[in-house]
């Protein structure tokens, strides 16, 4: 019997209550088992250990749990999760994402194999972000990561937290460490419910260069020399200069790497059909002339080795037979005006940036909106690829769950994420196995999870049973819909299971006498199957029976 465990309201206990020595991934481990000598999720790298002991707002969340009835899945052997590397972080979405672990997964799955890092802003600090690090590293040798939102302090967090320094965000290193190509951010679509778009939209961001990784200097009046010097021995040359005659300026210097242009091109068209959906190219070259090789790489690629498929597919019927370029400023228009979906675009790292913000309002907000770093390993035989939700640590509901009010956040995203590192880990197994073997097993089961909980998820939702930002005020409280949805969940994959193997049923061929056959025309009964046999494949479906059976005056008339 499937298992109801309602989870009455979370309080604060101590806003300075040491925190307690984890050995899993998050701090409720225990408290959400329902008591003490509850099992660990996983082992914490060592880098990360050290942070344990400090005061963190995290240590906060308590949650009282009354057990109805135990869960089905509790008796049910756990199938061994292929290794993944786990990033937790801080606030909300870091004690929503252990709820669910606690009910969505852990009750199917054996996580041993998971490697997890603390990148709390009191972890990297304690680890003189070290953990970062050895993160890193961890996902370049894995190749497939989960990761939870995470702070980049401000000056005043500093101060709060009592940090060393205000640690920057994480995601630059990752996406070096990882040889990052691009980030993928597609909108969810829930069957039988309205966002913004109508169907998919998928959007393509150059994962490195650009504004982020910019070096720059306040200065007073002078000159600004950009200096290049070749590698390989060559003259040097001046790429720049300029007279500054303010007293106060900042002078930014940044650059676009376009080596991996021509990887994002086949990764962008290969999605766009996959999906069946029209792509566009986005940039501002007709201001920001730097921008051309861009979308002259994407063209060429484009014309070279995806065009007539989008042709056959009818994939280019909206945008005239080609491959279109969008301006920057048109592109925002258009992502207002399109919202039947069915488009792609791809563009450098900071329109692309802006544009996936756009994107998630139109979309109702970045929890319907996924977010994936996709890179590739040194020898670039394998795609190394990060799942994360959009959005932040989303503190406001943090400090209502602080204060003992009730939240209802939405684990959309966050359950996307998960699944899609859990789907990308497994088949990375599989590729590295013959097939017939055990991992392969493991990727079908890995794949039919996750179909099943989105069904279970999405159903939820459908039901009137959702979060507050989709039900309004009647909505489920954070802990109520993971229960729900646990519940659910367990239901549907209980009705995907046997006790005892169903029998083979068959039914054996009544034999004709020769003598029998001799009266027919065997050649003209052959002639006449043929031409109802559309497929070629031997078989008549019932439609081609019905039309048959009616033209031969034999079909059985209604009354």
């Amino acid at each position: 019997m499937a298992s109801s465990i309602r989870l009455i309201s979370s309080r604060c206990l101590s806003a300075a209550a040491p925190r307690a020595a984890r050995t899993g991934g998050g701090a409720l481990a225990s408290s959400l088992s329902g008591g003490a000598g509850a099992p660990s999720r996983r082992p914490l790298h060592p880098s990360a250990a050290t942070s344990f002991a400090a005061t963190s707002p995290n240590d906060c969340a308590r949650t009282s749990v009354r057990h109805q009835s135990s869960s089905a899945a509790d008796a049910k052997p756990k199938v061994k999760a292929p290794p993944m590397v786990y990033i937790s972080g801080e606030e909300m979405t870091h004690y929503a994402t252990q709820l669910l672990l606690k009910r969505w997964i852990e009750p199917y799955f054996d996580t041993s194999s998971w490697e997890t890092y603390d990148l709390s802003c009191k972890s990297r600090d304690d680890t003189d972000d070290r953990v970062l690090a050895d993160a890193v590293e961890a996902g370049k040798r894995v190749g497939a990561i989960f990761k939870e939102p995470t702070i980049t302090p401000s000056a005043i967090q500093v101060q709060e937290m009592g940090l060393k320094k205000a640690w920057g965000s994480p995601n630059g290193a990752m996406r070096r460490g990882w040889n990052g190509v691009t980030i993928s951010r597609d909108t969810i679509h829930i069957e039988g419910i309205q966002l913004g778009y109508k169907n998919q939209v998928l959007f393509e961001r150059h994962a490195v260069g650009g504004e982020y990784a910019a070096g720059w200097n306040e200065v007073g009046e002078g000159t600004l020399l950009t200096t290049y010097i070749p590698q390989d021995g060559g003259a040097p040359f001046v790429v720049d200069k300029r007279d500054l005659t303010d007293k106060h300026n900042v002078c930014v210097v940044y650059h676009n790497p376009y080596d991996n242009v021509r990887e994002l091109a086949h990764l962008f068209f290969k999605r766009c059909l996959e999906h069946r959906v029209t792509p566009y190219i986005v940039t501002k070259k007709t201001v920001f002339k730097w921008q051309e090789g861009f979308w002259v790489t994407m063209k060429q690629v484009f014309d070279d080795q995806y065009k007539d498929e989008f042709l056959k597919a009818g994939l280019l019927d909206r945008s005239g037979g080609e491959l279109q370029h969008l301006i920057s400023d048109a592109a925002t228009m258009q992502l207002i005006r399109w919202t039947d979906g069915g488009f792609g675009m791809a563009a450098h790292n900071y329109d692309g940036d802006m544009l996936t913000d756009q994107i998630a309002q139109v979309h109702r907000s970045p929890g319907f909106i996924t977010s994936n770093l996709v890179g590739v390993s040194d020898d670039g035989s394998t795609l190394i690829k990060e799942f994360e939700a959009s959005h932040g640590t989303v503190t406001d509901l943090w400090l209502d769950h602080l204060a003992g009010k009730e939240t209802s956040l939405n684990p959309l995203g966050l359950v996307e994420a998960l699944l899609g590192a859990m789907v990308h880990a497994a088949k990375l197994e599989a590729e590295a196995k013959p097939a017939g073997s055990e991992a392969h097993k493991a990727l079908a089961h890995v794949d039919n999870f996750a179909s099943t909980l989105r069904t279970a998820l999405h159903n939820t939702f459908r039901y009137g049973q959702g979060t507050r930002d989709m039900c309004g005020p009647t909505g489920f409280t954070t802990e109520d819909f993971v229960a729900k949805v646990a519940w659910r969940l367990d239901r549907y994959l209980a009705q995907q299971e046997e006790d005892v193997a169903p029998p083979e049923l068959k039914e054996e061929d009544l034999e004709v006498p020769k003598e029998k056959l001799a009266e027919f025309d065997q050649k003209a009964i052959l002639k006449l199957f043929e031409k109802y046999d559309k497929s070629g494949e031997g078989k008549i479906d019932f439609k081609g029976f019905s039309r048959m059976m009616m033209k031969m005056g034999v079909a059985k008339k209604s009354k």
